[in-house]
């Protein structure tokens, strides 16, 4: 992490008093939360709807039991609002909960808070806080993923989406767009009537760097327990197993590189991850009666590194990825990534044929192409590596705090940005 210059500790009155408001203990998120906390001028306090991520759930996507290895609960003060339902997951109307007026409000009646600031907005919870704020005349601010390039929609709802950010947008008065696609996404609707703060979508960068570094000193280990030829290169996809991912195509782009018929690819590709379609990609991969391909299942997110350093390219072949953090880990351990156009971090993280390649989604042969790219020697591989490593150290935590200083600075005009 970036060492910051030291500022003089303000006195508590002068502090900005913050609030987040936030579905769930997010993995990503705690990281970040702890930095914002550091800062000797920001009072921050977290509102969550549900502790499920905390308990361990069930996740759909990777249809197996989720308990995060890492801590989502350290580093600053937060407060699990009172429950009237939670069903494990998120939803628009789970988790739902009361209380969130009572604690913007604080007890003598006028408001606790200088900023109230909301991960998403498609959600009761979400509307509820950000309704409650602009009644006690608390600013907000507001974050979260959309893109344009979503799902097909009618002219019904679209005509319903566009009367629903009319009145949304009178309850706003910053964003914080993830990154260029997300940006695009609130210019469309907000036109230029909202101000914006880019706050890109980061991961703690000092954390993954660190520990792909030590995976190094047990590569072999990890070699060994997959049957690996440290001689031959890695093809990863870490994700969750649905259709939207699209590793069946990058199993049959993959199958496509093997230079005589008959023969293997000299890569292995290895597939980390689980979810409903795992069953369908093992019968596509045996079919293919290639024995370099290996799946490992779920690993939790310190294992992963491991893999990371293991690999020669990182592969997202998605539709429908409104970012993509992967992509930003995987880059901390100087390894190039091949994502498909419909990634929301490609615009801002990957220049094709610098850092790794992009590539039409659904576009197998151009998959393929992209692969020889990459993989032609190992000079090219390690060269887009150490690029990427170089593009991620500054989208880091040190810029989302310059964002969000710089959206609350204009909101309240005490603060300093």
């Amino acid at each position: 992490m970036t060492s910051q210059p030291e500022r003089p500790c303000p006195r508590a009155n002068q502090r900005v008093r913050l609030a987040y408001l936030v579905s769930h203990p997010i993995q990503y998120q705690a990281p970040l939360l702890r930095r914002i906390a550091q800062e000797p001028d920001i009072d921050l306090t977290v509102f969550f709807g549900s502790d499920f991520s905390v308990r361990g759930y069930r996740d759909e996507g990777f249809g197996v039991g989720v308990k995060w290895d890492v801590p989502l609960l350290d580093g600053y003060k937060y407060e699990f609002l009172p429950k009237l339902r939670d069903h494990g997951d998120v939803g628009i109307a789970s988790p739902l909960n009361y209380g969130i007026a009572s604690r913007l409000r604080g007890r003598n009646g006028d408001s606790a808070f200088d900023v109230l600031w909301v991960h998403g907005y498609a959600t009761v919870n979400a509307m509820h806080g950000m309704m409650a704020a602009k009644s006690l005349g608390i600013p907000v601010l507001l974050r979260a993923e959309s893109w344009l390039r979503d799902r097909g929609r009618s002219s019904v709802k679209l005509a319903i989406k566009n009367i629903f950010f009319e009145g949304l947008k009178e309850m706003v008065d910053g964003i914080l767009p993830i990154g260029t696609l997300n940006s695009e996404y609130w210019r469309h609707y907000f036109g230029d009537d909202v101000p914006q703060f880019l706050m890109p979508y980061a991961v703690d960068n000092a954390y993954f760097a660190q520990r792909a570094r030590e995976a190094q000193a047990c590569r072999a280990s990890l070699q060994a327990e997959l049957e690996l030829d440290p001689s031959r290169p890695v093809i990863l996809f870490a994700s969750k197993l649905q259709q939207r991912k699209h590793c069946n195509h990058l199993i049959e782009a993959y199958a496509r590189l093997a230079r005589i018929p008959g023969t293997e690819p000299n890569p292995y590709l290895v597939i980390v991850g689980d979810g409903e379609e795992r069953a369908a990609l093992e019968r596509q991969a045996a079919a293919t009666d290639f024995a370099s391909i290996r799946f490992c299942g779920f690993r939790n997110q310190s294992e992963l590194p491991r893999f990371f350093d293991l690999a020669t390219v990182f592969v997202l072949p998605s539709r429908h990825e409104p970012w993509g953090l992967i992509v930003n880990e995987v880059m901390n351990a100087a390894r190039p990534a091949i994502v498909s156009d419909d990634v929301g971090c490609a615009p801002d993280l990957i220049e094709d044929g610098v850092n790794g390649c992009i590539f039409p989604a659904g576009d197998v042969g151009a998959l393929t192409n992209a692969l020889r790219r990459v993989l032609e020697t190992p000079s090219a591989s390690e060269a887009m590596g150490q690029r990427a490593f170089e593009r991620i150290q500054s989208w880091s935590f040190e810029e989302d705090i310059r964002g969000l200083r710089r959206a609350v600075a204009s909101i309240v005009p005490r603060f300093t940005a």
